[in-house]
């Protein structure tokens, strides 16, 4: 296909119930919250969502569109723990495969190279494989040892955001890191892509412009122009992430009926209306980038 545009609505209609999510970012970084919204208006539910996880698998969890939760955290890194997250891990309301972030990080390269698993020393001796008995040792052919075998990690759908995207599905990312988002691409039967802005094809053949593209754009499924579509999480080098949100949301979870209440305003409404109630493009664009 030439020409991949969709809409977000387009997206989550080809999306079922109970599928294997995996969302892009990291914490409160590039995460794709725009199709998070649009996942959220809508009646999907018994997803397993595959994530580092931020504010979007709190508020899928808060919505109670999760049914496993596959992670290394679940953090808004100012707000160590996500807490819509931290409701439903300790109420015990969804299902969790908890790693750490270098296993999850082999899982998703297992089912990009389409094979069962990655042989690994990460988590040997560790509670890790005490609380994921799935995990299983494999025994060496090389060196008689025993190793992690790290299982592939297969995604029915990616949800990623990036800086800049053609309508070819060509995909590209300006901030210093890009997280893992190549891998949820590779590992995905379907990786559908949020973009600040939509570029002409041209764009890419501007001097080095095209060192920031990290995947095929045969990987991506389909392309949302969605400006700002990554609020109340950050986009850099376009935007910090939004902290004053971030703190209302999270003071939301103390509140009886909290989620609701947050929910009538920022997710029960166009895609358009919740970028004029957190202030509009331009003071999305003014956010400070974090500094580490």
């Amino acid at each position: 296909m030439s020409n991949k545009q969709m809409r977000a609505a387009d997206v989550v209609a080809q999306m079922k119930d109970g599928m294997t999510v995996g969302i892009g970012g990291w914490g409160p970084r590039r995460k794709p919250m725009a199709l998070v919204r649009e996942i959220l208006r809508s009646p999907l539910k018994d997803l397993t969502v595959v994530s580092y996880g931020g504010a979007d698998v709190g508020m899928l969890c808060a919505a109670g569109k999760v049914k496993k939760l596959i992670f290394a955290f679940v953090s808004l890194d100012f707000i160590p723990l996500e807490p819509y997250f931290r409701m439903a891990r300790q109420s015990g309301a969804i299902e969790v495969m908890e790693i750490d972030e270098g296993l999850f990080m082999l899982g998703l390269k297992a089912a990009g190279m389409r094979v069962p698993y990655i042989p690994t020393r990460v988590g040997l001796g560790t509670d890790v494989l005490k609380r994921n008995p799935g995990i299983a040792l494999v025994a060496s052919p090389y060196d008689r040892k025993d190793w992690v075998a790290m299982p592939a990690l297969p995604l029915d759908v990616a949800l990623l955001h990036v800086d800049r995207a053609d309508a070819r599905g060509v995909c590209q990312i300006k901030g210093p890191d890009m997280y893992m988002d190549d891998l949820f691409a590779r590992a995905s039967r379907n990786t559908f892509v949020s973009c600040d802005e939509l570029v002409d094809s041209s764009y890419f053949a501007q001097g080095d412009e095209a060192r920031h593209v990290y995947w095929e754009r045969s990987e991506t499924t389909g392309v949302v122009h969605l400006p700002c579509g990554a609020h109340p999480s950050s986009c850099d080098p376009l935007y910090g992430f939004d902290v004053q949100h971030f703190k209302e949301y999270a003071a939301s979870a103390k509140e009886p009926g909290g989620w609701q209440k947050y929910a009538e305003r920022y997710v029960d409404c166009s895609e358009q209306d919740y970028l004029e109630r957190v202030g509009g493009t331009d003071a999305v664009r003014k956010l400070p980038l974090p500094v580490f």
